[in-house]
């Protein structure tokens, strides 16, 4: 059995609405002040956390890029480059690390960047990112040697310190000035100052409206050619504006008309519209998407391995890559929990397909007995919205208890992270629309993190995972790595740590007015410019 009918009704009431959708002059698109060279650009969701540690929302990893500098970054070829580092040196016992700082590192208040803001940040982000905790566990200290220098001594040798600092997926180990990070654990940092080429403008920013930036002008690129993450960071545009426009119809035709010059990421069923438009690229983003079912251990039924493994056995990633993307020629079925482009892809563990009978006989197997499955929907997230249909379809099917709460997507983000019963606004099953960039390997996919209570949302507990996680960080060589990978794998299968959705490529659009757009990973702003 498919959900193909599913899919067709999905799309139906999709293009309905979007055809019902008036397109006109957008109120959010407003001219701007003569001689100012400005970029107006549709992100793929609204900006709702301005913290660049509270969370792992890609809309808030993309504004962290603006506004913050890392002390590393990965070049095109995933390859750790100095960023605000100058230089720096490692002991011959492998175990002292010494970083000194580019001269001219200011904040956008007009304070120096000090070595005391690099330790101060890497502290409060290691508490929360589950490499940055790995490289925190081997550190028996880590302190400033005086402004521009600080020390990271380890305990034992550890070979991923450059790529734990220059990881590129949220949160990102950005540096912020001590003052704002040196707050209590349990509050957010709402104040926006970094040392990036562009200045977050508080005053002109509006939630659902837009979000705006103007270059810093005192930021000082390196002179290394920009790839990736990593080199000079130039800034051409004085002023960029994120206009927060959910409706992708309405985006497209202010891309045609020229009210915006780019989309973040275009929707499937507009990729051929645009591609037969001569003043618009369509082009693909960065190294694709997968998406991931979680569910969560904490809540009845999904504390339940047999009821998560029910679902597992149930799902057709073919079904949710239709509904949710359409196009086969951009979209592949993969069973590789660290993404198929990996080079950790292997299918060892997975089922070999859907099977029904299967999962209702492990329904009745785990005793299940009607509890309630909550879906979270993200109604205004176009790479989501066909995620919660099918499933509830499909667990309708097998005999399952559904209901579906639908929600704006950083309203989601913040009931996923609460860890409350059904009863008092908890869920079941939750959605990661993950860049592969941040899957690919064991130590920085969340999604396999054993922790529990204290680890990622869906609160999986395994102590041999953890165990495992932590050979492979430690382990040198690659047939062994790959050993413990296929472990991982067939142990994540096992407990339904994750259950894949498929993958595919995302696709972005500009005018071809603009230049040298750097989407290696992820979109960014430096060295892009207008002809």
């Amino acid at each position: 059995m498919t959900l193909l009918s599913t899919r067709r009704g999905i799309m139906h009431t999709a293009m309905a609405g979007m055809a019902s959708a008036a397109v006109g002059p957008l109120p959010t698109a407003r001219a701007q002040s003569s001689g100012k060279r400005t970029l107006k650009v549709v992100m793929h969701a609204t900006l709702g956390v301005l913290d660049p540690f509270a969370t792992t929302a890609y809309i808030t990893r993309n504004h962290g890029y603006l506004v913050y500098d890392t002390l590393f970054a990965m070049d095109k070829q995933m390859r750790p480059q100095p960023q605000m580092v100058q230089d720096w040196t490692v002991s011959d016992d492998k175990l002292t690390y010494t970083f000194r700082l580019r001269d001219g590192l200011k904040f956008h208040d007009g304070a120096p960047v000090t070595a005391a803001d690099c330790v101060a940040s890497l502290q409060r982000w290691g508490k929360r990112d589950l490499m940055g905790t790995r490289l925190l566990n081997a550190t028996q200290s880590l302190e400033a040697v005086d402004a521009q220098s600080f020390r990271l001594v380890l305990k034992h040798p550890y070979g991923l310190v450059l790529e734990t600092l220059a990881k590129p997926g949220g949160p990102v180990p950005f540096i912020l000035p001590a003052r704002l990070v040196q707050i209590p654990e349990d509050q957010r940092i709402n104040e926006v100052i970094g040392s990036g080429p562009f200045r977050f403008i508080a005053s002109e920013h509006r939630s659902g409206d837009r979000v705006v930036y103007e270059r810093f002008e005192d930021y000082v690129p390196r002179q290394e050619p920009a790839g990736g993450l990593a080199g000079g960071k130039v800034a051409h545009f004085d002023r960029i504006e994120w206009l927060e426009i959910t409706d992708m119809q309405t985006a497209v035709a202010a891309l045609q008309t020229g009210e915006i010059q780019l989309i973040e990421g275009v929707s499937p069923e507009m990729v051929e519209l645009l591609r037969r438009d001569r003043k618009i690229r369509v082009a693909p983003r960065g190294v694709g998407n997968s998406q991931l079912m979680r569910l969560n251990w904490l809540n009845a039924p999904f504390d339940n391995k047999l009821i998560r493994q029910a679902v597992l056995h149930a799902v057709n990633q073919e079904d949710y890559l239709a509904a949710q993307v359409g196009d086969p020629s951009i979209y592949r079925t993969c069973k590789a929990i660290f993404s198929c482009n990996s080079p950790y892809a292997t299918d060892v563990g997975a089922p070999a397909g859907p099977n029904l009978d299967r999962a209702r006989q492990l329904l009745k197997e785990g005793g299940y007995n009607g509890e309630k499955v909550v879906i979270l929907h993200p109604a205004d997230l176009p790479n989501g919205t066909a995620l919660a249909p099918v499933t509830e379809q499909l667990l309708k099917s097998i005999g399952m208890n559904v209901q579906v709460d639908s929600m704006d997507w950083n309203s989601l983000l913040a009931r996923r992270g609460r860890q409350a019963s059904i009863a008092d606004g908890g869920w079941s099953i939750a959605w990661g629309i993950w860049s592969d960039l941040d899957l690919m390997s064991p130590i920085i996919n969340l999604n396999v993190d054993g922790r529990g209570k204290r680890g990622y949302v869906g609160w999986a507990e395994n102590a041999e995972m953890e165990r495992l996680r932590d050979a492979f960080a430690l382990e040198t060589d690659q047939a062994k790595q790959m050993q413990l990978v296929e472990q991982m794998q067939r142990l994540a299968y096992e407990d339904v740590f994750i259950i894949p959705l498929g993958s595919y490529t995302v696709m972005m659009a500009h005018n071809t007015a603009l230049q040298n757009v750097i989407s290696d990973h992820l979109l960014v702003f430096w060295g892009m410019r207008a002809a």
